[in-house]
């Protein structure tokens, strides 16, 4: 099995009042950080973004850069990195949102684990939990681009609503704060300060 990942860190980190791909734990930004956690899954790490030369520096210079072509939200960048990737040999894609800063690789490796034995049918192998799904940490096949691309020509956006629609493995043993992200100072201070 191939397996490709794609950390998006193309949001405006509005309610944060600042970038928080740049935000530090232990002097270490959080891009850095999500970037760490994906290589040891896999050698294939690509950032899509609209701040390359913002991040650049963060990272090893081998690592493929998408430039965000449309700006829109997290599924239309997701679109442009599943279509980047369709080209390669990539059976399952990893997807991670760079404002996760309890992510562990260990919970990604047996997830992981798990793919090989999903339905053929199955799109995605997700965490959900009692708020929903979880799709800025999931696994998505490389073949679920032309389900993806249907539900975006009905002017849709809501990565919630084409999970919910489409054959979805949900993944439930989700270790607790694993998830948490920080779209405030006050998540981030709650987040760093435990």
């Amino acid at each position: 099995m191939n397996l490709s990942a794609v950390i998006l860190a193309g949001g405006k980190s509005e309610r944060m009042g600042q970038d928080k791909a740049l935000l530090t734990i232990e002097g270490v930004p959080l891009l850095r950080r999500t970037w760490a956690v994906a290589h040891r899954l896999t050698p294939d790490v690509r950032i899509v973004t609209s701040r390359r030369d913002r991040y650049q520096s963060l990272l090893p210079p081998d690592v493929t850069w998408l430039d965000e072509s449309t700006p829109g939200g997290p599924l239309l960048a997701f679109e442009q990195a599943l279509r980047a990737c369709s080209s390669a040999a990539t059976d399952w894609l990893l997807l991670l949102a760079c404002d996760l800063p309890n992510l562990q690789v260990e919970p990604l490796q047996q997830w992981s684990q798990s793919l090989a034995q999903l339905s053929p049918e199955a799109i995605a192998h997700v965490p959900k939990t009692a708020q929903g799904w979880e799709p800025l940490c999931g696994f998505y096949r490389s073949t679920s681009l032309p389900s993806l691309q249907e539900y975006l020509s009905t002017g849709q956006r809501s990565f919630q609503a084409w999970l919910n629609a489409a054959p979805v493995v949900a993944i439930t043993d989700v270790p607790i704060g694993l998830l948490a992200n920080c779209n405030t100072p006050e998540d981030w201070h709650r987040l760093t300060q435990t």
